[in-house]
């Protein structure tokens, strides 16, 4: 095992949902752990973990979003764990800082500790266009931003733009809309 996994691992079970939707996906996806040792690589097929954060500046009611070139739709920014990923929480923190530009955010904690705010399964197509969809199980962070924080598009995303906490593109699904939400609320 590596440290990522032990860590994936360890933040799952450490963390505490009373929602038994989510509840279940965190049982899932301590399964799927188990049981694969290569569970958070890109190459874990049919299902593998990965990690994402939602990126809000709280003192301006904000959130960031990126306009995913291959789903066509705003979402927050995430992706595949790699092999310098030492924890979970460092993953998604690196993914919402290559996406965003943004230097200086930081993961909302309890106790000291990044914990996860939210989990969600979905389908993509991540080996490629022709290639069978495969499950991403996804980790979801909430990243602090600077007040004033100025976001810089990457190569992965077709736009990048802070909203509104209730302006939210119609571009966006029921995942994300629930995760800025849920952002909001714990940022307040």
């Amino acid at each position: 095992m590596t440290t990522l996994h032990t860590d994936a691992v360890r933040a799952l079970r450490d963390w505490s949902v009373a929602d038994t939707d989510q509840e279940q996906l965190r049982l899932d996806y301590l399964t799927h752990l188990d049981g694969r040792p290569d569970g958070l690589w890109r190459s874990c097929l049919p299902a593998h973990i990965t990690a994402s954060a939602v990126v809000v500046d709280p003192s301006a009611g904000r959130v960031l979003l990126t306009l995913h070139p291959k789903v066509g739709i705003w979402l927050q920014m995430g992706g595949h764990c790699e092999p310098g990923d030492e924890t979970l929480a460092s993953a998604a923190l690196r993914e919402a800082t290559e996406e965003s530009g943004i230097t200086g955010l930081e993961l909302l904690t309890t106790d000291g500790r990044p914990t996860p705010v939210k989990l969600d399964r979905h389908q993509v197509r991540c080996t490629g266009k022709d290639r069978p969809e495969n499950t991403h199980l996804d980790v979801q962070y909430v990243a602090l931003a600077p007040a004033g924080a100025q976001a810089t598009i990457s190569e992965e995303s077709l736009d990048l733009r802070w909203f509104d906490y209730d302006h939210l593109p119609e571009l966006t699904d029921t995942s994300v809309r629930d995760l800025v939400a849920l952002a909001r609320k714990l940022t307040r």
